[in-house]
């Protein structure tokens, strides 16, 4: 796991009823020689927003963002 961009708040700070978190996996290509050109520098990262609740509960804020590679290439589509 890494904590980052956290401004003033620790990352030692436990997790509290109305926080938000980001959950952002990514994958991030390095611009090197062993890499197809096509794919060399790009980043994606898909993330999910979940609001800490009470007793364990959370709520993913994002769960109807698309995320599946369908679902994102059909939002390109429409954006061109």
């Amino acid at each position: 796991m890494d904590v980052h961009d956290t401004g003033s708040v620790s990352d030692r700070e436990l997790f509290a009823p109305g926080m938000v978190i980001t959950v952002e996996p990514g994958v991030y290509v390095p611009d090197h020689p062993n890499v197809p050109e096509k794919y060399r520098g790009i980043g994606i990262r898909i993330e999910d927003d979940v609001l800490i609740g009470e007793h364990g509960k959370y709520e993913v804020l994002t769960a109807r963002a698309p995320k599946e590679i369908d679902e994102i290439e059909a939002l390109m589509r429409k954006r061109l």
